[in-house]
């Protein structure tokens, strides 16, 4: 090998050498390949399902705006907010209202799937959360911005039917397209203070397709609003 590549395999640390040749340079320098080179460990390691995970979060609000409207602006085809509230939605992302009407005009599927906010399974979280900004006033906040839009914008919406409200209160899933933000909630905390996960499909039968899956069925067992 010349100096030159090994000029650049220190500049560039992305760039991972050929098996043999980490070899060769680890038994040089009198170490394990591993050592310098570990993330070509990490890789062999890794399954696809592994791989469809582009990022996580330990809370959802560690989960930057940005993010949020990124994929909302770039989907095409189908966005999907199943959260059981949708309420920092509408708090946290700049004319979202306006955003899903042109999503909607451009001809993307956009649906909102919310809990009942007149539901035992409300209420009930309402008693575990505690919180000044209850449950079912989140769901109204949503609604209401809902209805300012109007049937015209497109904008679908449905409640998630009774026998399903404890899955959908469990779990919010948001897809936007090929990607999807996963957040599994914790027994106690309010939704900003659950884990996320950032999903990218990369095949069938993956982490993205069954939880994809698990919103559709949610979906469509749902009721219109």
């Amino acid at each position: 090998m010349s100096n030159k590549t090994v000029e650049r395999w220190i500049a560039d640390d992305e760039l991972i050498p050929h098996a043999r040749n980490r070899e060769d340079a680890a038994a040089a320098l009198g170490v394990e390949a591993a050592m310098l080179w570990p993330k070509a460990i990490r890789n062999a390691l890794r399954t696809s399902a592994d791989q469809e995970i582009i990022g996580s979060y330990p809370y959802r609000s560690a989960c930057p705006s940005s993010v949020w409207g990124e994929l909302t602006r770039g989907a095409g085809r189908d966005v999907l907010f199943a959260g059981y509230t949708n309420y920092f939605l509408w708090i946290d992302q700049p004319a979202f209202a306006e955003t899903l009407r042109r999503k909607a005009e451009a001809g993307c599927r956009v649906r909102f799937l919310l809990g009942d906010p007149d539901g035992e399974v409300t209420r009930r979280r309402e008693e575990v959360e505690d919180v000044a900004l209850s449950v079912s006033t989140r769901i109204r906040v949503t609604l209401e911005h809902l209805a300012k839009l109007g049937p015209a914008a497109g904008v679908e919406a449905r409640f998630s039917d009774a026998s399903d409200a404890m899955n959908h209160v469990s779990l919010s899933v948001f897809r936007f397209d090929d990607e999807a933000l996963v957040t599994p909630h914790l027994a106690r905390g309010v939704g900003h203070d659950s884990p996320l996960l950032h999903l990218r499909r990369r095949g069938p039968d993956g982490m993205f397709d069954r939880f994809a899956g698990h919103a559709e069925e949610l979906w469509e067992r749902g009721r219109p609003v």
